[in-house]
């Protein structure tokens, strides 16, 4: 694997996947002697918690799961 003009390297997509790195997430290097580490960003995982805060309370419409997956299956 080499490195860009731009600083850049692709990482291979079985390292995506089993790291959960989708597009836009947050990653971040950790040095620690001739080693360098690529992580999760600490941005990765509170975004979704961030999502899932800001979107609380605004359904209007109260529905049981039993309701919601008779909807999403075309059920009458």
């Amino acid at each position: 694997m080499r490195i860009t003009t731009k600083g850049q390297v692709t990482i291979p997509r079985e390292v995506r996947e089993q790291m959960g790195f989708l597009p836009h997430s947050e990653v971040e290097f950790v040095i620690e002697g001739n080693v360098v580490y690529l992580r999760k960003g600490e941005g990765a995982q509170s975004r979704g918690k961030k999502l899932v805060e800001r979107m609380r309370g605004r359904a209007t419409v109260r529905m049981s799961t039993a309701e919601i997956m008779a909807l999403t299956r075309g059920e009458d």
